[in-house]
């Protein structure tokens, strides 16, 4: 694998590292917030939903892409003192590495503490998102150091926000038998559903999530995670959706979000220890 230089470009006023494949594949993620904007497998159309209404901005999170949540998952702990959905997605990152092979690139961004996040969370770490694509796959990684002299706990999630056709099409297997939480309707159950169909508003919490498939017309996208046993299925519905500035209207018929998380059982790291995460997007079919 030989060292290479992708583009800085533009996107929503921000910069952004554009990653290219010699295969044709390509992604776009943002310095504001490690954020991945899009993707496009080779040969095929983008796999992820960018609100058309998104801003990014100094203390803005960007609606849509996948944004990386950390320490801090909503209100569920581990330290519900920070702001919802934690410190890593409105703030400046680095481009540590790029890399490109002879089918595959990658990039490595990282973010570490600084005066504003011991402002809020009173701790050194060391976050890395590796972003790799191949073919008609894309990586997503998330490592997480403590470089300091405490021991501190945190969740995290890579809050994927899926582009479907429309979202009464989609089907999605793999959550039957899943024990979930539902932030709408309140309580606890188990998946029965061995297909799971939407309607509209959904906000639910699965623990220990194998591989998903998604199912969208003749589309199928493979969805794969490691040491991230959670998911989170998401979308605002038509209510919600009107109310939120950075959508539109009807954008809620056009995303889904299938988050691969770590909120169940969160993750203590003492001095000098890391932990690292994944979720891998494999378009199979378009």
């Amino acid at each position: 694998m030989s060292d290479s230089q992708f583009p800085l470009i533009e996107v929503l006023g921000q910069p952004a590292l554009k990653i290219q494949s010699p295969c044709g594949s390509e992604a776009i993620v943002l310095l504001h917030g490690g954020h991945l904007v899009s993707w496009k497998p080779a040969g095929a159309d983008e796999q992820l939903y960018l609100s058309p209404n998104a801003v990014a901005g100094q203390g803005q999170a960007v609606r849509g892409g996948v944004p990386v949540i950390f320490p801090q998952f909503e209100q569920r702990g581990p330290d519900v003192s920070l702001p919802r959905h934690g410190l890593a997605r409105t703030r400046p990152w680095k481009v540590d590495e790029v890399r490109q092979g002879k089918d595959h690139a990658q990039a490595t961004l990282v973010l570490s503490d600084d005066d504003s996040t011991r402002a809020w969370w009173p701790h050194q770490f060391t976050l890395e998102l590796t972003l790799s694509i191949s073919g008609a796959r894309l990586d997503m990684e998330l490592y997480a150091h403590n470089p300091g002299q405490t021991t501190w706990p945190f969740s995290a999630a890579l809050h994927t926000y899926l582009a479907v056709s429309e979202l009464t099409h989609v089907r999605l297997q793999g959550l039957d038998g899943c024990h979930y939480i539902d932030s709408v309707l309140g309580g606890e159950a188990i998946e029965d559903h061995p297909e799971k169909r939407f309607h509209g508003e959904i906000d639910r919490i699965y623990a220990k999530v194998h591989n998903l498939l998604l199912r969208d017309g003749p589309r199928r996208l493979e969805i794969e995670s490691e040491n991230m046993p959670d998911a989170v299925i998401w979308n605002p519905g038509p209510e919600k959706c009107a109310h939120m500035k950075d959508m539109p209207a009807d954008g809620w018929q056009q995303m889904l979000c299938v988050e691969a998380a770590r909120i169940n059982d969160p993750v203590t790291l003492g001095p000098d220890e890391s932990w690292s995460g994944r979720q891998s997007l494999t378009l199979l079919s378009a």
